[in-house]
C-alpha cells in the first residue's frame, strides 16, 4: 500500500473535478480531503497584506491517498492529467 500526499491549488470546481477522477481508479482505497490545521496568523501590516494570495483567489485543499502499490504511477499520471486540463497547481507533500 503507497500513500501519497498532495496539495491541490485552484478553482473548487477544478478540485472536484481531481477528486472524481481519483476515486474512478482502480487500486484506491482511501481518498480524503485532509482539514486545513495550519493557523493563518496573517498581519495586517504586513508587506503582503492585500495581495492576490491573500484575498483568496484560489482554494488550497490538502489530500491524502491510499493505494495498492502498483497503481501509484497511475494515480500521480492522472493528478498531472486533471491538473493541466483544469488549471490546478499540485505539490506532491512526500515522496513514495
Amino acid at each position: 500500500m503507497t500513500t501519497i500526499r498532495l496539495r491541490a491549488t485552484g478553482p473548487q470546481t477544478a478540485f472536484d473535478a481531481l477528486m472524481a477522477a481519483l476515486e474512478g481508479i482502480d487500486g484506491v482505497e482511501r481518498l480524503e480531503e485532509l482539514a486545513d490545521l495550519m493557523p493563518h496568523m496573517d498581519d495586517d501590516d504586513s508587506s503582503s497584506a492585500g495581495l492576490p494570495d491573500d484575498i483568496g483567489a484560489s482554494d488550497v485543499h490538502a489530500v491524502e491517498i491510499e493505494v495498492a502499490s502498483p497503481y501509484a504511477d497511475t494515480v500521480t499520471a492522472t493528478a498531472d492529467d486533471v491538473a493541466t486540463r483544469y488549471g490546478l497547481v499540485l505539490e506532491y507533500v512526500d515522496d513514495f
